[in-house]
């Protein structure tokens, strides 16, 4: 079973199993799918999809912000949004009064001990990170890269080269790249 397949069975598990929030539980029929206690594979499809579908509603809302933070001159900061537990609204996670003067590798630091914080009490489904840089010294190319993770299991990073060309952004097509899952729930030994 691949490690993905394993954190999604594992995250779907604990919320189901474990206790779920009352709004999930809310309108699950009796005869429904998850009525037995066990998840088929297309049951955990049907899962994994929405975890990604909502986690793309938080990536274009989150990009859609932070365009601005790109376009203006000088160097951008790191900024963070979560998606609720409605699975609709998303919010501005803001820390600027406390990073005021930090590096960025602190202030992303800063970010993702918000988000486990928030994530590991349960108040969100999902949440990312995103920020500016280069993909090398020697290379000028630049890139936005969004870390994002969902409660469900599935984590990853995008990093997406762009250009400015007369005050709009031209995107590339985006890379994913693995993030180990670590915001929404401790890992073996206190690790997360």
């Amino acid at each position: 079973m691949s490690r993905f397949r394993k954190h999604a069975l594992a995250a779907t598990f604990s919320l189901f199993a474990l206790g779920a929030t009352h709004s999930l539980a809310e309108g699950l029929p009796q005869d429904g799918p998850l009525s037995d206690g066990k998840i088929s594979e297309d049951e955990l499809g049907v899962v994994i999809l929405s975890a990604q579908q909502q986690l793309i509603r938080l990536s274009e809302a989150a990009t859609k912000e932070y365009q601005s933070a790109i376009l203006e001159p000088g160097a951008n900061t790191p900024k963070a949004w979560m998606l609720m537990k409605d699975g609709e609204t998303v919010k501005r996670i803001n820390i600027d009064a406390q990073a005021v003067g930090m590096p960025a590798v602190a202030q992303l630091k800063m970010y993702r001990a918000a988000i486990k914080s928030i994530a590991q009490r349960g108040q969100i489904n999902a949440a990312a990170i995103l920020y500016t840089g280069r993909v090398s010294e020697g290379n000028e190319t630049e890139v936005l890269v969004i870390e994002h993770e969902h409660r469900l299991g599935v984590s990853s990073n995008k990093v997406i080269g762009y250009e400015i060309r007369n005050g709009a952004i031209s995107w590339a097509e985006p890379v994913s790249q693995e993030k180990p899952f670590e915001w929404f729930y401790e890992g073996k030994g206190g690790k997360s």
